[in-house]
This record gives C-alpha cells, structure tokens and sequence, in this order.
C-alpha cells in the first residue's frame, strides 16, 4: 500500500501535472480513505474479541473503532473547502 505514494506525491507534483484542483483533492481522500481502513482492520477485530469475552466494553470497543472514520471525515470536509 505504501509503495504507490511517492509516485503519487511525484505526479501531484510535477510543473505540468495533469492532476491539479478536484483531482489532487480526491487522491487525497482515497489516501484517507486507504489510512481509515488500514487501521480499522486492527482496531475492528480487537474490539470484537474485547466484546465478546466483556460484554461491559462494547461502548469504548464502538468509539475505537469509529476513530479512525473521523479521519476520512475530515479529509472529505477540507475536500468540499478546497474545491
């Protein structure tokens, strides 16, 4: 997953680049996108195993795991900001 990103940030980059404004926005997102669900992966099944072997953690198991969303969240907010 790493490996794209600094073609990526070399074609966001380059004097005459293609991709300016609305695009270099969304790849932004998308790379937001891949983080949020890089790190839910881990998250998501922590939680489940939490929860069920403690039935009392479901709450702090459900704010973990929407964390990382929030990334994406801001990510689409500064996105309609830019644009």
């Amino acid at each position: 997953m790493f490996e794209i990103t600094p073609q990526l940030a070399s074609l966001a980059l380059q004097e005459n680049a293609i991709l300016t404004g609305t695009g270099a926005a969304a790849i932004g997102v998308g790379l937001a996108a891949l983080g949020a669900g890089y790190a839910e992966r881990g998250i998501g099944s922590a939680a489940v195993g939490a929860v069920a072997e403690d039935d009392s953690l479901f709450v702090q198991a459900l704010i973990l795991t929407v964390l990382p969303e929030t990334i994406l969240i801001f990510a689409l907010v500064a996105m309609i900001l830019a644009a």
